[in-house]
């Protein structure tokens, strides 16, 4: 027996008794569901999104610097020639 067959039997016998109802289930598995989730996003060790838009800003301005760098060497360059 597969253990989705296994688990549904068990549900359905703890319902018949009075035991848990589909409220309780439902919510449990929301909770599980949740928790999964959560569990998936830090694995992938994501950022915020301020985070992110900080870093994206100190790119940008890296970049340009560089691009100024860039234009300087050729500069210096082209006066020794």
């Amino acid at each position: 027996m597969s253990k989705s067959k296994i688990l549904m039997d068990r549900l359905a016998k703890l319902i018949e008794e009075g035991l848990i109802t589909s409220k309780d289930i439902g919510e449990e598995i929301k909770n599980s569901l949740n928790y999964k989730k959560e569990s998936i996003i830090n694995k992938f060790n994501l950022v915020t999104r301020d985070e992110f838009e900080v870093q994206k800003a100190r790119l940008d301005k890296i970049q340009e610097e560089f691009g100024k760098l860039k234009k300087r060497k050729k500069i210096k360059k082209a006066k020794k020639s």
